[in-house]
């Protein structure tokens, strides 16, 4: 695969004319300069939408309709649970419409993230290392409760499971309906909360066009049926999850990707290496997953979607490129049911099948543990 493109790419996607300056907008805030992505494209038929924070989009969009409803008031204080870029877009968006923030943060929120939401005027309740993501999670939950049984009064913003967190990623499909050609799309991103893949294809889909939804997902996430399985490396926060999210909608999805730490890692240092794109290991695990997904199907568009910036990465990721594997070597394996699921990277056809149940032959698995 190619960075370099001499001749106009296919699918009626065009680099940008050269041409006279044009002054750049002046935003109000900075929200608005964070949320617009970056649109890149890494061969004829994938557009990576590079963001510096992609939750912008459903924090700002959450926060303006709660309080266009009346749900929340100017002053109240808004808590919420986060492993990084929904808490800084969170404690953004309450710094644009005078809200206190509370975030209760994952264990992998490191130290540059928390003193930008302190210095935001965000309070923080950080957990304490766990030996795995499920404890962290429930940990982190439990906190939530004991803060809002003290404070009746904090709105409980819960971003895995109010369907408000949709509301942004509308204008998030407008930028791409009118960025791209309006030929047939896939987008490939990591599920996560389900709200940015869920949000922007379900608006897509509402326009009439033809989008298949792809998503990924670590080992050990109950998400998609995985939980089964323990990846020692992974530090995915954003990717999975050890409890049921609601704002996963399983129907939206045609294809499933699994993928472990290792080959996540190859697709961010891939990325870096051919595209001189530094993104997060999330975005990594899509870029992988859509250079696979392109070559079997090079007549369509792909949109990866990159949710945030390698920075929190540097240590444990790229400061480790020599033991990349090359991701252009690694291959999924295809599954027809969950039963079948196996490290490091599988592949399910998904079907909009509408929970993990409706994918498994049998109705008992037993642990399995991801070898590094």
């Amino acid at each position: 695969m190619s960075s370099h493109h001499e001749n106009d790419p296919p699918l009626g996607i065009r680099s940008p004319e050269r041409g006279p300056e044009t002054a750049a907008p002046v935003h109000e805030h900075i929200t608005d300069a964070l949320k617009t992505p970056d649109l890149i494209r890494l061969d004829g038929n994938v557009v990576l939408a590079r963001f510096e924070t992609m939750k912008v989009y459903a924090a700002l969009g959450a926060v303006r309709t709660l309080l266009h409803r009346g749900r929340i008031l100017p002053g109240q204080t808004l808590i919420d649970s986060s492993s990084g870029i929904y808490a800084l877009a969170l404690a953004m968006a309450c710094h644009r419409y005078g809200l206190r923030c509370h975030i209760v943060a994952s264990s992998a929120v490191d130290s540059v993230m928390r003193a930008q939401l302190e210095v935001l005027g965000a309070t923080v309740d950080q957990m304490p290392p766990s030996q795995n993501l499920q404890l962290d999670q429930e940990r982190r939950v439990r906190r939530v409760r004991e803060l809002l049984a003290d404070r009746p009064d904090f709105h409980w913003m819960r971003q895995y499971h109010d369907p408000v967190h949709y509301v942004g990623y509308r204008e998030l499909a407008e930028l791409v309906t009118g960025a791209l050609p309006d030929a047939p799309l896939t987008v490939v991103g990591a599920v996560g909360t389900g709200a940015s893949t869920g949000g922007l294809v379900q608006a897509l889909r509402e326009t009439g066009r033809a989008v298949r939804l792809v998503g990924v997902q670590p080992f050990g996430s109950v998400t998609f049926g995985s939980e089964h399985f323990s990846d020692p490396e992974a530090i995915i926060a954003g990717i999975g999850s050890s409890i049921p999210f609601e704002n996963v909608r399983h129907e939206l999805y045609d294809t499933v990707h699994w993928l472990d730490f290792r080959h996540a890692m190859a697709g961010a240092i891939g990325l870096l290496q051919e595209h001189a794109t530094f993104a997060g290991l999330s975005t990594g695990a899509a870029h992988l997953v859509s250079s696979w997904e392109a070559a079997r199907d090079p007549e369509r568009l792909h949109l990866v979607l990159g949710a945030d910036t390698g920075h929190r990465y540097a240590e444990r990721v790229f400061a480790r490129h020599t033991e990349a594997q090359d991701m252009r070597t690694l291959r999924p394996r295809p599954i027809g049911t969950l039963d079948e699921l196996r490290p490091p990277w599988s592949v399910m056809e998904w079907a909009r099948r509408p929970d993990p149940a409706s994918a498994r032959c049998t109705n008992s698995v037993e642990p399995v543990e991801v070898t590094p």
